[in-house]
This record gives structure tokens, C-alpha cells and sequence, in this order.
């Protein structure tokens, strides 16, 4: 298999960091005391054949808990394996990091928080050994939009939706979709479904998702489950993520 189509997997799951933050800075209503306008967030993401981790922050001069101007900053990075038929068949170590500045805007309603998000993002890649199979070497520049939404159809349930999409590749987006019960009146737990795609590269996730776990002044997000993708490759992942606000 190419260089080019196991790489994928790279690009996937940063993707999804980046831009979804898996529910950790991606769609999840802010709230927010009066005076608190910014919100850190970071998280790490691992399943057998990568490891990546995350950070970035939400800026709302307004205020988190009002409707208006957001603006978004994320990096993410990590490290993945892969076998390379351009030399035969050899075990590749591929690293990357990216970044990504999008200004936006929150839009609030009764029960539900969308926000839209556009701007530019920047990639770096590199292989060991070098890799000639592979076009994800050095640094681009590309742009990236989000759209994240946050529904609570009763006091007690959630729905959230994160979709984004990017110019670096051809078929890049990550899509995820999930479903919360509230549990003891601190956190959300429920299923969640999570689609990753660069190139001709896609993989699929069906998991289990625990979001907004209340510890003293931050908030905890957990999610494990089943992963396989277009490869035939099918293992467990897991994912963490904390927040906080100011």
C-alpha cells in the first residue's frame, strides 16, 4: 500500500483534532459566568496506529455566555505508523503538526449554541525514513472552516454535531455526531459516531461518550469505542479532553 494512502490516517485524525477537538472546544454550549470571555481547552486521541494530542482556545470578547464574534486557535500534532510500498514494504514512522486561526460567530437560542468558524491553517510533515511514496512532506498552507452545533431538546438531553472541511487535500473532513442522557446531574453520556476522510482514506467510529464531567472549575470529556476504516483495519481508540474558563 501507498505512502500517500496510509499518511491519510494522519491527516484524518488531525483533522478531526484540530477542528472538532473531539468535544473539547468543539460543540458544547460554553455557558460561562458573567466576565469569563475565554476558554483553553486540550485533549489527546489513540488508537493502534497513531497518538496524537491537541490544544487551543476560544476567545468571545462579548462573552461566552452571549451571542457574537468567536475566535477560534487550535494546534494539534502526533505521531503515526505505516508501511510504505514505495520501500517495500518497510515499517515508516511519520510525524506531523498543524495550526489552525479562524475567526467566527456564536449564534444562541433558547436551547441551542451553532457556531460557525473559517480562516487559515498551516501544516507540517515528515517521514522517517523518507518516504518517496508519500506527498505529506514539509509545510503547506491551506484553509480550514467548522460549523458546531450544540441542541438540548429537554433540560436532561443533548445532541451535538461537528462538521469541518479543509483545502490541504482532496475529501478532507471530519464529521461527528453524538447523542447525551444527563448522568447524576453532572455530565452527559451516550453514544457518538464519528467519520475521518483525506484523500481516498476514511475511517469510521462508534463509541461510547462521557462530556462535561464537572471537576472544581474544569470540565473532563472521555469517549472510547470501535474504530475501522477503509483499510480493513479495525482496533479500539480512545480520547480525553479538559476545559476551562476565564
Amino acid at each position: 500500500m501507498s505512502g500517500v494512502r496510509w499518511a491519510g490516517v494522519a491527516v484524518a485524525a488531525a483533522t478531526a483534532l484540530v477542528a472538532l477537538c473531539g468535544v473539547t472546544g468543539g460543540a458544547s454550549a460554553e455557558g460561562g459566568r458573567p466576565g469569563e470571555t475565554l476558554l483553553l481547552f486540550s485533549g489527546s486521541d489513540l488508537w493502534r496506529n497513531g497518538l496524537f494530542a491537541h490544544g487551543g482556545l476560544l476567545w468571545s470578547p462579548e462573552g461566552l455566555a452571549r451571542e457574537g464574534f468567536t475566535f477560534k486557535m487550535a494546534i494539534a500534532g502526533g505521531a503515526y505508523r505505516y508501511t510504505s510500498g514505495a520501500l517495500g514494504n518497510a515499517s515508516v514512522l511519520g510525524r506531523e503538526f498543524k495550526a489552525a486561526a479562524m475567526p467566527g460567530w456564536r449564534f444562541k437560542f433558547e436551547r441551542a449554541e451553532i457556531k460557525v468558524f473559517a480562516g487559515p491553517e498551516i501544516q507540517s510533515h515528515g517521514t522517517y525514513p523518507n518516504d518517496p511514496g508519500t506527498d505529506l512532506r514539509g509545510t503547506r498552507g491551506a484553509l480550514r472552516a467548522a460549523l458546531e452545533i450544540w441542541y438540548q431538546p429537554t433540560p436532561w438531553t443533548m445532541l451535538a454535531a461537528d462538521i469541518t472541511a479543509s483545502t490541504i487535500s482532496d475529501n478532507d473532513y471530519a464529521l461527528r455526531l453524538a447523542a447525551g442522557w444527563q448522568m447524576m446531574e453532572n455530565f452527559y453520556a451516550g453514544p457518538e459516531f464519528q467519520v475521518w476522510s483525506a484523500e481516498d482514506y476514511r475511517q469510521y467510529r462508534f463509541g461510547i461518550h462521557l462530556t462535561r464531567i464537572v471537576i472544581k472549575t474544569e470540565e473532563w470529556s472521555l469517549a472510547a469505542g470501535w474504530a475501522l476504516d477503509s483499510d480493513d483495519r479495525k482496533g479500539f481508540y480512545t480520547r480525553i479532553g479538559v476545559l476551562t474558563k476565564m
